[in-house]
């Protein structure tokens, strides 16, 4: 079973690097872990606002500027939604660190992994989640 909250959590990290154009590891710098907290803890009653305000709220709270990482304009396929990806990034946490999912956005968002799956012209985000763990753990793509 999916942690709903942790999937709204990485759901909105996803859509705020979009947003801002940043790498989702730099989203999760910028916010803070006291914010990432709040998101996770309070993720119940923010996903009945609008995505878009939520993002915007956070982001403007932690004084985020437009950067240059631009992975949607640079996918010469269909681009997954943030919904999707956010979805990835859940499963991966919960498999990489099942006893605190807050300390595994950290730990996941700041690895090498995170561009890797962030780079929609591969195939790495549509890759079983017991591969995405085998890859995260052993600190490479396995091919």
């Amino acid at each position: 079973m999916i942690d709903n909250s942790l999937f709204y959590t990485c759901s909105l990290i996803e859509y705020i690097g979009r947003e801002k154009k940043l790498r989702r590891g730099d989203v999760v710098e910028k916010l803070g872990p006291q914010a990432v907290r709040r998101i996770y803890d309070h993720a119940d009653v923010l996903h009945s606002d609008p995505i878009e305000h939520v993002a915007e709220v956070y982001s403007d709270m932690a004084g985020m500027t437009e950067g240059d990482f631009d992975n949607v304009k640079a996918c010469k396929y269909t681009v997954p939604t943030y919904w999707d990806i956010g979805k990835v990034f859940t499963r991966l946490i919960e498999d990489v660190s099942p006893d605190s999912h807050i300390d595994g956005v950290e730990k996941v968002y700041r690895s090498w992994m995170t561009d890797e799956i962030s780079n929609y012209n591969s195939d790495l985000f549509y890759q079983s989640r017991e591969y995405l763990k085998e890859c995260f753990l052993a600190g490479e793509i396995l091919f």
